[in-house]
Order: structure tokens, then sequence, then C-alpha cells
């Protein structure tokens, strides 16, 4: 198991009012937004674009399943970071594992929130189960390979 430091990504995020419930705390869905956003900004990174892919492949990703441990809240104006990393690539799925932790300005961190996330690829317009694409799939399981590798499977 690989430790804190041994994400494949690290996305920062501010905390905004439109973020937090009343309670003025971060309303417990919107850690699946950041964690979106995270996963998208890491695909842009490695040059995948998710229109373009739809467009060209007319293959796109959706969530699948998610189960996430809520530990700590987050605040208004606080500055987190999503570390995201792949523990498995499969023929038609990816499945993430994210956490959310909150920087102070002394350096230190807190782990607010972690998660499984599964995602799947489909065919955009029925839906179904279909192959990522091959230089997609290589791209992920190449920026994942620093550290201990995702294991590959069939999906």
């Amino acid at each position: 198991m690989r430790g804190m430091a041994d994400f494949d990504t690290c996305w920062s995020i501010r905390v905004y009012y439109e973020d937090t419930d009343a309670g003025g705390v971060v309303f417990y869905a919107n850690y699946l937004k950041f964690f979106e956003r995270a996963r998208t900004e890491w695909l842009r990174s490695l040059g995948i674009e998710q229109l373009a892919l739809a467009r060209e492949t007319g293959m796109i990703f959706i969530v699948r399943a998610t189960a996430l441990d809520y530990l700590a809240p987050a605040r208004l104006d606080d500055l987190l970071t999503i570390k995201s990393r792949i523990e498995r690539v499969g023929g038609a799925s990816v499945d993430f594992h994210q956490e959310a932790w909150r920087d102070a300005p002394d350096g230190s961190s807190e782990l607010l929130v972690r998660g499984s996330i599964k995602i799947g690829c489909v065919a955009a317009n029925t839906l179904r189960p279909g192959k990522i694409p091959a230089n997609v799939r290589l791209a992920m399981l190449s920026a994942a390979a620093a550290g201990e590798p995702p294991r590959s499977a069939a999906a």
C-alpha cells in the first residue's frame, strides 16, 4: 500500500460560499464535485479532453459507484488539496482512490474526506459499457506507473 505522498495527482480548490451549507461547512455532496474536477483536470494534464474524446471516439466516462468517509468538515475559505490515484484500470472501468486535505498556513494538512470512485467507460449514444480507448488507457497506466503500479484487469 502506498502512503499519503504516493498519489498520481494533486489539485487545489478554495471553498466558496456556494460550497457550504446552512451550518457553514462544505455540503457533503460537494466533495463529489471536487473529486470530479480533480479527475477531469488530471485527464486534461495527460492531454485527454473529455469533449474531444466523446467527439472522436463516441465514448464518455460516467461514475458507476462511490463510497466516501467524512472525517472532518471543511469551511469557507479553506484551501483544499484533492489527491487522486488510480487503484485499478480495467478494459472498461477505472477505480480511483481520492482524498480531500485541508491545507493550513503553517504547511500542515488534515485529511477531511477519503473515497473510492468507480468510473465506467460507455458509448455516449447508448450508455452501454465499452472499452476505454487504447491511447487513453495507456496514458492512465503510464501516468500511474510511479510507485506501486495500479492493478490492470479486464472489466
